[in-house]
């Protein structure tokens, strides 16, 4: 699933690509992946100028600036598990799940989302309702500052792997960076926020945003969907370290990695790097780990 070091590749891509370009057309192939209705999607969309494109978590807003008449609007993309927005020529063939096309100004590029499991969202909004968007989502996981951060564990005692995952407490993180967060920092994913020491907290703090700012540089991680605006797969993958990589050595000190279930989704780590504290988060019985 695509993370924020993926949207970020991707936010990127539009800036240099789409910026400043007017959107003469669009055709909605699959009109469940719209919220709202897909005609007031297309109205909202035709016609206007990509003005900025902003990112916050795993959320991506193009500005799009009309006439004085029209006003400003937002096109809010969210790739979901497998979407994918590309810029290409219009005379290439159409992918399957290919959902939408935005045809530019001079008819030779457009802007495609596809998305094979349908997972992602596409909607046109007013600037009141990003700003209650972005309002609902914590602070993003790679602007945050280490204040911001410390304060939005307080008071939480489930696993810090779920706090991590949740996007209403830190956004933008997944379970691939989640994952290569807590190994980077020793910490135990079912280590509880508020119980871990204020020095272990602004480690975890550190590591997030080294972990992301490497991931942002290769452009993602690509497993097998997630390609930038240009059609490419991230080049992160080889950098993993634990994600995945259960039953090899840690690349640490060489004990075999292991992998866990917490709260439904895997969770890869050293037990001999990331020491299981005394206290830990509840699991359910079908989901207990081993010491």
């Amino acid at each position: 699933m695509p993370e924020l070091p993926e949207v970020e590749t991707v936010s990127r891509g539009l800036r240099k690509r789409a910026l400043g370009r007017r959107i003469a057309a669009v055709e909605v192939l699959h009109t469940g992946i719209i919220i709202g209705d897909p005609e007031e999607f297309m109205r909202l969309a035709e016609g206007r100028t990509v003005a900025s494109v902003q990112r916050k978590g795993k959320v991506l807003a193009v500005e799009l600036a009309g006439a004085k008449q029209q006003g400003t609007g937002y096109l809010i993309l969210r790739l979901g598990m497998t979407g994918q927005v590309t810029i290409q020529s219009v005379g290439d063939p159409l992918e399957p799940h290919t959902h939408v096309r935005m045809v530019f100004e001079g008819g030779n590029e457009e802007l495609r989302f596809r998305d094979v499991r349908r997972f992602g969202r596409l909607r046109c909004c007013t600037r009141e309702e990003l700003d209650a968007l972005f309002k609902s989502l914590g602070p993003d996981a790679q602007q945050a500052t280490e204040a911001e951060f410390l304060r939005a564990r307080r008071g939480r005692r489930g696993a810090i792997k779920s706090w991590l995952l949740n996007q209403q407490g830190v956004s933008g993180l997944g379970n691939i960076y989640a994952d290569e967060a807590l190994f980077e920092a020793c910490i135990h994913p079912l280590a509880q926020p508020e119980r871990i020491s204020s020095d272990s907290a602004r480690r975890l703090y550190r590591a997030v945003q080294k972990v992301l700012k490497r991931a942002v540089n290769l452009q993602g991680t690509t497993f097998r969907d997630y390609i930038d605006i240009e059609g490419r797969p991230g080049n992160y993958l080889r950098r993993l370290r634990v994600y995945q990589k259960t039953g090899e050595p840690c690349p640490r000190c060489g004990t075999p990695i292991r992998r866990i279930v917490i709260a439904g989704r895997s969770s890869h780590f050293c037990p001999n790097c990331q020491r299981r504290p005394r206290q830990v988060a509840k699991m359910r019985g079908s989901e207990k780990a081993p010491r």
